[in-house]
């Protein structure tokens, strides 16, 4: 079996195959039901959505299109801290999700792993930080509704020194684009 057969196979069986080297990709049961969230990194679709708090600039925000039975959907944006103070990502709550937590992936060994961020997420003075497919991202659960192209999801970033934004993402395809 080829590795294109291998990740196609590991696709349909709910699990996740990266395009390096056909790692797995793996959570505590979570991940194994999540076929649309994609593992392809990339710009931020046009449309994506921005927004100005203090310091922080907010731009390519987007959520994607989940498929029928996805138990979870997935968030991305980014950040620039423009100011001269570090400031942190505490928290995301959304009125379209029972709960909203932030996310890392990582490799361990040959094996991608995600784990929840406990305590939030820095955005150090001076730099921009990317929750983006394959890294950090915002894992949307217990969502009232799937998420459907062409929608928004409102969100509300709380940050440790700027407070808080609301913000709604749009709804891109289930590829991202």
């Amino acid at each position: 079996m080829n590795r294109n057969h291998a990740a196609a196979l590991l696709i349909s069986i709910g699990a996740f195959s990266l395009p390096l080297n056909g790692a797995m990709a793996e959570d505590s049961g979570a991940m194994k039901a999540m076929p649309g969230m994609h593992m392809d990194a990339g710009a931020a679709p046009s449309g994506s959505a921005a927004a100005k708090l203090g310091d922080l600039d907010i731009s390519g925000g987007y959520v994607r299109a989940m498929l029928p039975g996805q138990p979870v959907g997935g968030g991305y944006i980014t950040i620039h801290n423009t100011g001269k103070t570090d400031d942190k990502l505490t928290s995301v709550t959304s009125s379209s999700a029972g709960k909203v937590e932030l996310h890392e992936m990582k490799m361990d060994g040959e094996i991608m792993k995600m784990r929840e961020i406990k305590g939030g997420i820095a955005i150090p003075a001076g730099a921009t930080v990317m929750l983006s497919p394959n890294t950090m991202h915002m894992m949307f659960k217990q969502v009232k509704t799937p998420f459907k192209q062409g929608g928004t999801v409102p969100v509300m970033l709380m940050f440790d020194k700027a407070g808080m934004i609301d913000i709604n993402l749009p709804v891109v395809s289930v590829k991202g684009n």
